[in-house]
């Protein structure tokens, strides 16, 4: 036998510099499927959300003084009805010519300004699949939800960014 070569199951001699790239190989398919085993709901954020009964004004005031740029509504047991995006609300707004006064924002609920629908996934749901949603539906938030359906956080395309890259490098 030649000097550095191992002996495989009594076979042919192989050389240790071939086996170099099989071990690097292998490293990124466990990195593959690493990110594939990554779930929503192990990195999934706080919702923010309002109930259905909510008037449009209190929609308002809470995405003005969070600075949030969208809020889900839900109904009493906490189930998604649908979210609403600020930049929508503000179009509704200024398209209402007659009587902007704060009387007629505190007479509408919520619910009769839905302007998406809701569109979530289940904790279990695979990071990249919600991300493909995301990509596919142009959305920066998924609402992820239990198995009766009740909102219990969401991941965004900031999430996706944060978690994935650590797979990439």
């Amino acid at each position: 036998m030649r000097k550095g070569s191992k002996e495989v199951g009594g076979a042919q001699p192989l050389n240790c510099m071939a086996s170099r790239p099989f071990s690097r190989k292998s490293k990124t398919v466990r990195k593959s499927k690493g990110v594939r085993d990554v779930t929503c709901g192990a990195v999934m954020q706080h919702a923010h959300a309002l109930l259905a009964s909510d008037s449009m004004a209190t929609v308002l005031e809470v995405l003005t003084k969070q600075d949030w740029d969208h809020v889900f509504i839900i109904d009493d047991e906490g189930v998604p009805m649908g979210r609403i995006h600020a930049v929508d609300l503000l179009k509704i707004i200024a398209k209402k010519t007659v009587n902007r006064n704060v009387a007629w924002m505190h007479s509408i609920p919520a619910q009769q300004v839905l302007t998406h629908p809701p569109l979530t996934v289940r904790p279990a749901t695979p990071l990249l699949k919600a991300g493909a949603l995301m990509l596919t539906h142009d959305l920066n938030q998924l609402g992820v939800v239990d198995d009766d359906g009740v909102l219990i956080g969401v991941v965004g395309h900031n999430t996706v960014a944060k978690v994935l890259p650590r797979f990439l490098l």
